[in-house]
C-alpha cells in the first residue's frame, strides 16, 4: 500500500563537504527503495475454453501438439514446390511484413525510452566570456581600454525518484506493448501465409475450370458443326442448329470470366510477394493441377488456440499494457521527489579553469499536486474504462477465434462429402452425355435431350473443379484459424 510522505524514511542530516552529496544520494536511494508501485497488478484473464471442438469429425483430424511440424509449416503438406517458393519470397519481400517489423523496432525503442526514466539526467556546460571596455582618456590624453575574460564549466544532474512506481508502471506498459506488437507481426505472417496459399489455389482452380470449359467448348463446336451438316442434309431442323449454337456461345461466354479470375489471382500473388502486377504471369501461366489437400490434419484442442493464435496474444498483451497505465495515472496523485546536483568551476583564464573556484550544489525538490479540478482522478477513471474496453476486446477476439475455427472445421469436412458426391455425379453425367449423343445419331432421341445432358455435364464438371479448389482452400482456412505458421519469421528481418 502507498505510504504518506511523513511515513517514508528520510535521509540523515546533511554533513560537511565532501560527504554531503554522497549522503543526499544515499538517502534518496533509500526513499526510492522504500516506495511501491501503485495501481492494480495485472492478472491474465481466464477465458472460457471448451473441452473439445463442437464440429470435430470422427476421422481425419489428429489431436496432437500445437507445435507439430505439420501445423507449424502447414503449406509444405500440399507438396507444391512453386507454392513453397512463393511463400519464401512473400516472407522476405511483402510490404505488410516490413511495416509490421518496423512497428516492432519502434516499440523496442519506446520501451527503451520508458526505461531511461530510471536513470539520472546528466548534462554538461561550458562557456567563455571576453569583455572589453574603453575609458575616455588618460593623463596624457590617450584612450584607455580594459579587457577582461572569464571561463566556466560544470556538470548538472537530476534524478526523479520512482517512489510510487509511476516509472515502473510505464516501463511495464511499454514492455507489454512491445509483446503485443511482436504478436501483431506474427499475425501478419499468419494472414500472409494464408493469403498467398489461397491466391495460388485460386490460380490453379481458374486454370482447371478453363481446362474443362475449353474442352467442352471444343466438343460443343464439333456438335454444332454436325448439326449444321445434318440440317443441310435435311435430317434435322434449324431449331436444333440454333439450340446447338446457343449452347456453344453460352460456354464460350464463361471463358472471359475465368480468365479474369486467373489474372486477378496472379496479380494478387505478385503484390503479396512484393512485385508489380503481372510479374508472375510467365511463371504461373503453365497450367498445373490444384494442390491436393492431405486426408488427415492436426487440429489440437481449443485451449491450444489461446496459446497459439497471435491475435489473441496481442489482445491479451494490450490488456496488460492498459492495466499498467492505470498505475501510471494513479502515481500522478502522489508527490514527486527529485534529486538535483551540480558542480561547476570558474576562472579568469582558460588554462587555470579546473584550478579556479569550484561551486557544488545538491538537494532534493518536492512537487505535490494540490488542486487540479479533479483531472488526475478523472484520468484514472479514463484509464480504468480503457481497461474494460481492452478486456472486452480480448474476450471478443477469443470468441471470434473459436467461431472461425469451428466454421473452418465444418466447412472442411462438409466439402469432403460434397466432393465425393460430385465425383460420382460427373461420372454419371459423362456417361449420360455420351449415351444421349449415340441415341440422337441413331434417331432415338431429339436434340434437346443431347443439349440437356451436355449442360448437366458442363455444370457438374465446373462444380467439381471449384470443389477441388475449395477442398484445399478450406484446409488453408482451417490451418489459418488454428494459428498455423505463426512461428515463421521473414528471412530478411530475422537477423536484424
Amino acid at each position: 500500500m502507498p505510504r504518506t510522505l511523513s511515513q517514508l524514511p528520510l535521509p540523515p542530516p546533511p554533513k560537511t563537504a565532501p560527504g554531503r552529496f554522497r549522503s543526499v544520494v544515499a538517502g534518496a536511494v533509500a526513499l526510492a527503495l522504500a516506495g511501491c508501485a501503485v495501481g492494480p497488478d495485472y492478472r491474465a484473464p481466464q477465458a472460457v475454453t471448451p473441452d473439445q471442438w463442437h464440429e470435430l469429425p470422427a476421422t481425419g483430424v489428429r489431436v496432437e501438439s500445437p507445435d507439430a511440424p505439420s501445423l507449424a509449416a502447414w503449406w509444405t503438406t500440399l507438396n507444391d514446390p512453386q507454392l513453397n517458393e512463393l511463400i519464401e519470397r512473400a516472407l522476405a519481400e511483402n510490404k505488410s511484413v516490413k511495416q509490421a517489423y518496423a512497428r516492432v523496432v519502434q516499440a523496442r525503442a519506446q520501451r527503451a525510452i520508458a526505461g531511461s526514466g530510471f536513470w539520472p539526467n546528466v548534462s554538461g556546460s561550458a562557456s567563455g566570456t571576453r569583455i572589453e571596455s574603453e575609458s575616455n582618456f588618460n593623463e596624457r590624453g590617450e584612450a584607455v581600454s580594459t579587457v577582461g575574460e572569464s571561463y566556466s564549466t560544470g556538470l548538472s544532474a537530476s534524478w526523479e525518484l520512482d517512489l510510487f512506481g509511476g516509472q515502473r508502471r510505464s516501463y511495464e506498459a511499454a514492455t507489454a506493448q512491445l509483446a503485443a506488437t511482436e504478436a501483431d507481426l506474427r499475425d501478419v505472417l499468419v494472414v500472409l501465409l494464408g493469403d498467398v496459399a489461397l491466391s495460388y489455389v485460386g490460380v490453379r482452380t481458374a486454370q482447371s475450370r478453363l481446362d474443362f470449359a475449353e474442352r467442352n467448348l471444343e466438343s460443343q463446336r464439333e456438335a454444332l458443326d454436325i448439326t449444321r451438316w445434318r440440317a443441310e442434309a435435311g435430317l434435322t431442323t434449324v431449331l436444333d442448329v440454333e439450340s446447338a449454337n446457343t449452347n456453344y456461345q453460352q460456354t464460350r461466354s464463361q471463358i472471359p470470366l475465368l480468365e479474369s479470375s486467373l489474372v486477378q489471382n496472379m496479380n494478387r500473388l505478385a503484390v503479396l510477394t512484393g512485385q508489380t502486377p503481372g510479374a508472375l504471369e510467365a511463371a504461373l501461366s503453365p497450367r498445373k493441377p490444384i494442390p491436393v489437400a492431405p486426408v488427415d490434419i492436426v487440429a489440437g484442442v481449443p485451449a491450444d488456440v489461446l496459446r497459439r493464435r497471435p491475435d489473441i496474444r496481442s489482445a491479451e498483451r494490450r490488456l496488460a499494457a492498459q492495466t499498467a497505465q492505470v498505475g501510471v495515472a494513479t502515481a500522478a496523485l502522489y508527490p514527486r521527489l527529485s534529486l538535483n546536483g551540480s558542480i561547476s568551476w570558474q576562472s579568469l583564464t582558460a588554462s587555470d579553469l579546473l584550478d579556479g573556484s569550484r561551486v557544488e550544489r545538491s538537494g532534493l525538490s518536492l512537487s505535490l499536486p494540490i488542486f487540479n479540478a479533479g483531472s488526475l482522478r478523472q484520468n484514472i477513471n479514463v484509464q480504468n474504462a480503457l481497461v474494460d474496453q481492452a478486456l472486452a476486446s480480448y474476450e471478443s477476439v477469443v470468441l471470434a477465434a473459436y467461431e472461425e475455427t469451428e466454421n473452418a472445421l465444418f466447412a472442411w469436412t462438409s466439402e469432403q462429402r460434397r466432393h465425393a458426391s460430385l465425383i460420382e455425379a460427373v461420372e454419371s453425367a459423362r456417361r449420360a452425355a455420351e449415351l444421349a449423343l449415340v441415341q440422337y445419331n441413331s434417331g432415338l432421341v431429339d436434340f434437346q435431350t443431347v443439349l440437356t445432358a451436355d449442360r448437366q455435364l458442363i455444370s457438374l464438371e465446373d462444380s467439381l473443379a471449384v470443389s477441388d479448389g475449395e477442398m484445399t482452400s478450406n484446409l488453408i482456412r482451417l490451418y489459418k484459424a488454428l494459428g498455423g505458421g505463426w512461428s515463421v519469421f521473414p528471412a530478411a528481418t530475422a537477423s536484424r
